[in-house]
């Protein structure tokens, strides 16, 4: 059992004031993985405080970019230094396969790298000339980091989410408290250690594991924070939201989805089924973005539904740590009754399950789930329309381009879509038409650093990821002088 019963605040590992902990359990066999610290209100106090300290009066903001860049690129280091022992320990916090884990730590290294390079480039070009129409004027824009930042963060991809946030934010010369999920807590403070190791100053970045309703509530209302970024439920995310408004802060969210799969009858049997798998097996469909609801051209729609039954029941099931296992365990018994149940509703509102939806009888310890297939499943459904965040996917059968539009803009999220076909224009048109903020063609869930991730509608406010990530971090200011020598003259003549 791993013990982690400290909080990392101002540069030191503390226990919590209140001397509590919890448990984190292995999601493989319920087992408890590790005791972890649980941190108060007045710890989340004590670290907002010292995130204050660090930007009112340290060094880290006034740095140049390429000063910054360098400790960024430590922390990648470091985290390189560790592949093996963090993916293996997301794997056991988390549940996901282990190649998963792998692809996660090394994509949460690479933001590191890529955000220290947009740190070096921002010292090229520290402002913005505007041009005005008064010559006797200059005016330009130059950008500063936006303050102290409240970091919460998601189950689903444990560090690679908190490098989303950690790595632009760091790069912007703002300074954090990070809150990880009390479900997956585990990297979150390991990526502390590493930034400790890599000369981050003391307070730049705190790390406070503990329970969403006690740290993470605190953290979302304390007014020492100039700005909230959140990814997670949507729920969660309207109470986020509403602690924000109290006080005006800077708000970034990135929520929940129920995204699209556009699947037109020219498209490549084989192909559609491993990219509709990839989008909703992927990480045991615990994903914001999965394509969950697929849009089948009638013509295609039954060779579709047989080829993609026959693919999924030979998806091996088991621990993310045995070899060859493709799903693994869902996060916590809490989530796998979440997803059971919501199968069992969508069965009684007349969807009909093809494959798939219940415990492997093999497997009877741990959060194990077959992947479940819904086909005809009903427009007004929840689960057509609500998300599930499991291996679940549900197909229907379109006969237009317009109708296959129609259906997959009818949902309060717009975070990601997908559209396949042979005919790339099609394509292009399609995409141009989806209410969404990520839109793949003939693919689905690839995601880059450089690239911008967020959604429209009730998906979110913001974008992570690339340049809009990191001046999400960053203020914009104006500044205008007056050049000219004459006297203005309004009032004094």
């Amino acid at each position: 059992m791993y013990h982690y019963e400290h909080l990392y605040i101002d540069g030191q590992w503390v226990a919590p004031r209140r001397q509590g902990s919890f448990d984190s359990f292995d999601p493989s066999d319920d087992s408890i993985l590790a005791r972890v610290a649980a941190a108060s209100a007045e710890d989340v106090a004590l670290a907002v405080g010292a995130a204050r300290r660090a930007f009112d009066q340290g060094d880290w903001p006034r740095l140049s970019g390429s000063e910054r860049a360098r400790v960024l690129r430590r922390i990648a280091e470091g985290i390189r230094a560790r592949q093996d022992e963090l993916a293996i320990l997301e794997v056991r916090d988390n549940g996901k396969p282990l190649a998963e884990a792998q692809l996660d730590i090394a994509d949460a290294a690479g933001c590191f790298v890529y955000y220290a390079g947009l740190a070096e480039a921002a010292d090229a070009a520290p402002r913005q000339a505007i041009e005005v129409p008064d010559e006797r004027f200059s005016c330009w824009v130059e950008r500063e980091p936006v303050g102290v930042v409240g970091a919460i963060i998601p189950w689903n991809f444990p560090l690679l989410m908190a490098a989303w946030k950690v790595a632009p934010a760091l790069a912007a010369g703002c300074t954090l408290v990070l809150k990880p999920s009390e479900l997956t807590p585990l990297s979150a403070l390991e990526l502390a250690r590493i930034a400790h190791q890599a000369g981050l100053p003391a307070g730049v970045l705190n790390v406070l594991s503990g329970l969403g309703s006690e740290a993470g509530a605190a953290l979302a209302e304390h007014p020492g924070l100039d700005k909230l970024a959140f990814t997670g439920s949507v729920p969660t995310g309207r109470k986020i939201m509403q602690a924000a408004a109290r006080e005006i802060k800077n708000l970034s969210l990135e929520l929940g989805g129920k995204s699209p799969f556009i699947v037109f009858a020219d498209s490549q049997l084989e192909a559609a089924v491993e990219w509709i798998m990839f989008g909703i097996f992927w990480n045991q469909g615990q994903v914001c973005s999965a394509t969950s609801r697929v849009l089948v051209e009638r013509a295609l729609y039954p060779a579709l539904l047989a080829r993609l039954v026959e693919a999924t029941g030979k998806i091996r099931i088991g621990p993310g740590l045995e070899e060859g296992v493709q799903l693994g365990p869902l996060v916590s018994r809490g989530q796998l009754d979440k997803v059971l149940s919501a199968i069992a509703r969508g069965q009684q509102e007349g969807a009909q399950l093809l494959c798939g939806g219940q415990r492997p009888e093999h497997l009877q310890q741990g959060n194990y789930l077959t992947p479940a297939i819904f086909a005809d499943v009903p427009l007004a459904s929840a689960l057509w329309r609500e998300e599930i965040f499991g291996p679940v996917v549900c197909l229907r059968a379109f006969d237009t381009e317009a109708e296959a539009l129609q259906l997959a803009n009818d949902s309060p999220f717009g975070l990601a879509a997908a559209v396949m076909s042979e005919d790339i224009p099609r394509c292009e048109r399609v995409a141009r038409g989806l209410r969404a903020g990520i839109v793949w063609i003939n693919c689905s869930q690839p995601t880059f650093n450089e690239a911008p991730w967020g959604g429209y509608k009730q998906s979110g406010i913001g974008r992570e990821l690339g340049e809009w990530g990191f001046n999400s971090y960053l203020e914009v200011k104006q500044i205008t002088r007056y050049d000219s020598q004459q006297a203005w003259g309004w009032y004094l003549q």
